[in-house]
C-alpha cells in the first residue's frame, strides 16, 4: 500500500513538473525565437504577421501554467501587512478563510469556463488558424491544478488546528 502511494505520488509529481515546468519552458523558448524572428523580419525584410499571434497565445500558456508553479511553493505576490502581524493561530484561520473563498470561487467558475472554452472551438485565430479552445485550454488546466492545491492547503491548515483528529 505504501509503495503504491509513493508510486502514485511520483507519477503525480512527474505530470505536474511536465505541466508546470517543462511545457512553459519549451513554449517560452518558442515565444522568444518567434519574437526575435519578428524583429529581424520587421527591420530587415518584410514584416511577418504570425509571430504576433503566436506570441500572444504563448504568453497565455506561459502565464497560466507558470502561475500553477508559483502556487506550488507559495511564491506568488502577497500583500500581507495585516497577516504578518497576526498571531500564528489567527494566520491559520486567515489562510483557511481566504482559501475556502478561493476554492469555492474557482469551483463555481470551473463548469462555465469549461463550457466556454469548448464553445470557442469553432473560432480560429486569424493568421495561424489555431482553434481558440486550444489557445485557452491552459486556463482549464490552471483551474484544476489551483483547485487541487488550494484544497490541499485547506486540509493541511485544518490538520494544524486539529492535530491528531481523524486518525484511528
Amino acid at each position: 500500500m505504501v509503495k503504491n502511494k509513493m508510486t502514485l505520488r511520483r507519477i503525480g509529481l512527474i505530470v505536474l513538473n511536465f505541466i508546470e515546468v517543462y511545457v512553459p519552458t519549451v513554449v517560452f523558448i518558442m515565444l522568444f525565437v518567434a519574437f526575435m524572428l519578428q524583429i529581424f523580419f520587421r527591420y530587415f525584410l518584410v514584416p511577418l504577421t504570425w509571430p504576433l499571434e503566436f506570441t500572444l497565445i504563448a504568453f497565455i500558456w506561459i502565464t497560466l501554467l507558470g502561475a500553477c508553479f508559483a502556487q506550488r511553493d507559495n511564491s506568488h505576490v502577497k500583500f500581507s501587512m495585516i497577516y504578518d502581524n497576526a498571531k500564528p493561530r489567527t494566520k491559520i484561520w486567515m489562510r483557511i478563510t481566504g482559501n475556502i473563498l478561493l476554492f469555492i470561487s474557482f469551483c463555481i467558475a470551473f463548469y462555465p469556463t469549461y463550457k466556454y472554452v469548448n464553445f470557442m472551438s469553432f473560432k480560429k485565430s486569424n493568421v495561424l488558424k489555431i482553434p481558440m479552445n486550444i489557445a485557452f485550454f491552459p486556463y482549464i488546466v490552471f483551474l484544476i491544478i489551483i483547485i487541487g492545491r488550494i484544497g490541499y492547503d485547506i486540509i493541511i491548515d485544518f490538520k494544524k488546528i486539529y492535530p491528531g483528529k481523524g486518525k484511528k
